[in-house]
């Protein structure tokens, strides 16, 4: 065959193997509105749901082609709202493949998290994920902003989110894995109180920080779901509603030596918004959760080093050179580290009920990260998600994540403004006491109400 006839074969292939392009390559209008409208409108109209599955069908797969966030699917006949589960989440009737590439298992029955779930949610999809949580990428595109890096191990669970395919999604938050996600492409996130029991089929990294977590488009949109996710049996008892709430600014996070300028100001921003509510933060220190925030990924580090050899039997594949670097890092903390870093997350995690006490508050805020979000058009930093204390810049790279992950409190990620050239999404964390998700959701409600959501265009691929 010649070369012509070569080019000719492979560009005829690519003209005819995606869908049909003639339809369902701009977003449905329906997935524009918030959840509660579109509860509304189904229910005084119920047959609107077959006509908007119809349309969704066109939809997704000219979306997920383009955004590359699904790892399986299955069918629902006209849901009301959709549900992703992120890949190392089990199942029961799709596979679960960890971000591996030549692994996958079949569980027999699913999450604990996913036993009771409203009929009107429909589980439809699987959603990608990093490489054992631990690796650089999952090969996912941003919806809303694309020079944005969307990456955390529950990128699939933002990602499909943004992108209209998911109406919610369950990932996992270790260090902030469904947070950075969720804040990188304008969405909510939701990171539940540090659990063991909520865990069953949920793939551990770290045992002690892993907690589930949520991903929605706005808090009204997860505040409307949340009573049909059916956690009752694993929420605990909540702390209560108020009619204000006593919001503390972290002071550490104030530092202009370790927050860029753009992300003060959009503290600054959020302050305001707290203060119109009538909630005006009072600034707090928690020095002793601070200095954990290293021995957070240390704990990490560790915790997948030694899994890894038990992984390693079990999928009898190559690992990402990204997946190798973070396991680097667990290699290198010592035993007598390891137990450090444990006793003092049991004396941190016992006295954080009294600083929130002592320090007359209900919820702490800070920035979500030091610095706007990574653009993806930069080379990656570091060759490991897991910064190792002999980084330069380590004091940046560990974040503020790790706050919650360390003292294993629930926190939600809102977003707040776009940055100054309007291409990436700038949003704060609120952190709350144990069993306050319920708190969070209600606070975070009234800031986007004062704030407003991220204007966001009308996706077309």
């Amino acid at each position: 065959m010649s070369h012509a006839d070569t080019q000719a074969t492979i560009n005829h292939y690519l003209a005819h193997c995606g869908a049909d392009a003639s339809q369902g390559r701009e977003q449905p209008e329906y997935l524009g509105l918030g959840l509660r409208k579109r509860h509304q409108l189904l229910q005084g109209n119920p047959a609107l749901a077959a006509e908007w599955a119809q349309q969704y069908a066109h939809w997704s797969v000219h979306a997920d082609s383009h955004y590359r966030c699904l790892t399986s699917t299955r069918e629902a006949e006209a849901p009301w709202y959709r549900l992703g589960v992120k890949d190392t989440v089990d199942v029961a009737g799709m596979p679960t493949r960890l971000g591996l590439r030549s692994y996958r298992h079949y569980p027999q029955r699913s999450a604990e998290a996913l036993t009771f779930l409203d009929p009107r949610i429909a589980l439809t999809c699987k959603v990608a994920t990093t490489e054992l949580n631990i690796a650089f990428g999952a090969g996912c595109r941003n919806p809303h902003f694309p020079t944005i890096d969307p990456s955390g191990s529950s990128t699939g669970s933002a990602v499909s989110v943004a992108a209209g395919l998911c109406d919610i999604s369950l990932g996992t938050d270790v260090l902030g894995s469904v947070r950075w996600p969720a804040s990188h492409c304008g969405m909510v996130g939701l990171r539940m109180t540090q659990k063991a029991e909520s865990l069953a089929g949920v793939f551990p990294l770290s045992p002690r920080m892993d907690a589930l977590g949520w991903v929605t488009r706005s808090a009204d949109d997860l505040d409307l779901l949340f009573p049909l996710l059916g956690l009752e049996p694993l929420l605990g008892e909540q702390q209560p509603l108020k009619d204000r709430y006593r919001v503390g600014l972290l002071e550490h996070a104030l530092d202009p030596a370790l927050t860029s300028p753009a992300m003060l100001q959009m503290l600054a921003q959020a302050r305001g918004a707290f203060t119109d509510l009538g909630m005006a933060p009072a600034e707090v220190a928690m020095p002793d959760l601070w200095a954990c925030r290293g021995d957070a990924w240390q704990l990490c580090a560790r915790d997948a080093w030694l899994a890894s050899a038990a992984w390693m039997r079990r999928f009898d594949c190559e690992l990402h050179w990204s997946t190798q670097s973070a396991l680097k890092v667990g290699e290198g903390v010592s035993d007598s580290d390891y137990q450090r870093i444990q006793q003092r997350m049991d004396r941190v995690r016992g006295g954080i009920d009294a600083w929130f006490e002592q320090a007359q508050v209900d919820v702490v805020v800070f920035p979500m990260d030091p610095n706007r979000p990574f653009d993806r058009r930069n080379p990656q930093p570091g060759d490991s998600t897991i910064p190792s204390p002999a980084e330069p810049g380590y004091d940046q790279k560990i974040s503020f994540t790790p706050l919650a992950s360390f003292s294993g409190l629930p926190a939600i990620t809102v977003p707040i403004c776009l940055s100054a050239d309007g291409q990436a999404p700038l949003a704060i964390q609120i952190m709350g006491r144990r069993d306050s998700e319920q708190q969070l959701l209600d606070i975070a409600k009234r800031v986007q109400a004062t704030v407003g959501l991220l204007q966001t265009r009308r996706l077309q691929v």
